[in-house]
């Protein structure tokens, strides 16, 4: 007997079906990757099965039980947990404190903090976590806020866990972790269900597949077909063609006169280094690509470099000319941004995609006039790029908390290629994006190098930082750890430098 039995699923929104009579089984003891690209209805079945969103019809049987859940309270209390890709805990609380929230154990009238540490302690011990239960979670990685999430479940006597495109934010390093993680919750009878786009990574821990597009199920593959399925094969059943990974490797480029360049770049934060007398430049028509694992200064480099941070010094140039003022000032002379986190620093959520894509350029001759908006060219120019740029919504006045997570990337990345003329800062470009779209995000990349633009790319995911970069630099505790042309890299190399390593320095040499 299965312990979660979906049948039959229908959800519908305004124009658009989400889930189409959707069936998927979960058994007891089994990791089962619920595959698709953004879009596709993953993330709103599993919605649907923790309570978040009510179906218009189909059924919901727990350990053979017909269920009605009506919201996640009850989702919990028949043991169902859920781990948002985007976390919600308190930074200025420590890990105990996180877990325990809402379900505090009382002794004589006040919390037993004690007792809760030590169970906690407990869990962290049996499935092999690596976070303190004492740590202020603001002083986590991205990858122990995770864990955090995860023991929050656990810590609620969770035997189903939901757990949507959990390895997107984490580092390489982090991913094996993960799934150590896993495994050891498999082991302990728990079953987990991973919302992902990422095809490699289901092979590598998935007992089951439920592959999903444009709301219906398109695709399972058994336990005993697992060996026998290819990539392809499932890149298949998510886009509905032949689907093969494209190479994006090219020969050695000939680039253009140095674009961007900055020097003496350092920051401290209440008198702890966080860059480190930063130096690099970039041609014109070149990728440099920042690599590292999460928290050692990428993030600060990328918001130095695009006014959202004041450094203690920074010399920055663009095509010889200092840079300095505010973000819109940056943006006014031709600097684009794609940040690690769109709902925080790139979209407005209550606003439109029409409006969102204008966002930073409102004030702009094109769309603007004597402070009078252009409306007419504004509907012209979004009906236009949700076209070009493949952004699944009803229209341009669909509000961007709307859309999926993917597709509100769709809309950040439309808008910066569009306007942006001369540098592109990206930082965790792919990052809860599908297959065919951080394809179509590749070639955009490529497109703005051959046309003459300057690319900083900061991602956590070594193949990508392999895949697109002409120039590697390598980032530890704030500091450059090495600095290569990609093909004087090796990727055991880069592993060594992401971990504090070091090699021999012979053939570092770039802008000289």
């Amino acid at each position: 007997m299965s312990i979660v039995n979906l049948k039959d699923i229908v959800k519908t929104y305004p124009n658009v079906t989400a889930l189409d009579h959707v069936s998927m089984k979960i058994e007891k003891g089994e990791i089962h990757a619920l595959l698709g690209e953004n879009g596709a209805g993953k993330s709103t079945l599993m919605k649907v099965l923790y309570g978040m969103t009510r179906p218009d019809s189909g059924e919901i049987e727990i350990n053979g039980t017909l269920v009605e859940i009506q919201n996640p309270m009850q989702a919990i209390n028949i043991g169902i947990g859920m781990v948002h890709q985007h976390f919600m805990l308190a930074e200025a609380m420590n890990v105990v404190e996180n877990i325990i929230v809402g379900s505090e154990p009382k002794k004589n009238g006040r919390v037993d903090y004690y007792q809760a540490k030590q169970e906690i302690e407990k869990m962290i011990q049996k499935f092999g976590f690596s976070v303190s239960p004492d740590a202020l979670v603001e002083d986590l990685t991205v990858g122990e806020k995770q864990q955090v999430e995860i023991l929050k479940t656990l810590y609620r006597s969770a035997e189903i866990l939901i757990l949507d495109e959990p390895t997107a934010v984490l580092s390489p390093q982090e991913v094996e972790r993960f799934f150590e993680v896993l495994k050891r919750m498999k082991s302990d009878g728990k079953s987990c269900i991973i919302i992902t786009h990422k095809l490699y990574e289901v092979f590598q821990i998935a007992d089951r597949i439920t592959v999903m597009r444009d709301g219906v199920v398109t695709g399972q593959v058994e336990p005993e077909n697992m060996i026998k399925t290819s990539v392809n094969q499932l890149a298949n059943y998510m886009v509905g063609k032949t689907t093969a990974i494209t190479n994006h490797a090219q020969e050695r480029k000939v680039y253009g006169d140095i674009c961007f360049e900055v020097e003496e770049l350092s920051c401290k934060n209440e008198n702890k280094v966080i860059l480190d007398d930063i130096s690099l430049c970039i041609r014109k028509g070149e990728i440099l690509g920042i690599a590292g694992v999460e928290g050692n200064g990428q993030s600060e480099l990328v918001k130095a470099l695009t006014g959202l941070l004041k450094p203690n010094s920074m010399i920055l140039k663009l095509d010889g000319k200092t840079v300095k003022g505010t973000t819109k000032d940056f943006i006014k002379q031709g600097i684009g941004h794609i940040p690690e986190d769109r709902l925080k620093y790139a979209v407005a959520e209550n606003m439109s995609i029409a409006e969102n894509l204008v966002l930073g350029y409102q004030d702009s001759e094109e769309y603007c006039k004597k402070g009078i908006m252009k409306l007419k060219k504004i509907k012209s120019m979004s009906a236009g790029r949700i076209e070009k740029y493949r952004i699944k919504a009803p229209d341009f006045k669909t509000l961007i908390n709307q859309l999926s997570g993917g597709n509100q990337q769709k809309v950040v990345v439309a808008r910066v290629f569009e306007e942006t003329s001369k540098v592109l800062i990206c930082s965790q470009l792919t990052r809860g994006v599908d297959i065919s779209t951080s394809e179509f995000f590749y070639s955009l990349l490529r497109a703005f190098g051959e046309s003459g633009g300057a690319t900083l790319l900061v991602s956590s995911d070594l193949e990508e930082i392999f895949t697109l970069s002409d120039t590697i630099a390598v980032m530890y505790k704030g500091k450059i750890a090495g600095l290569r042309k990609k093909e004087d890299f090796t990727r055991e190399e880069v592993g060594i430098l992401m971990t504090g390593g070091r090699l021999d320095t012979g053939k570092e040499d770039h802008c000289g």
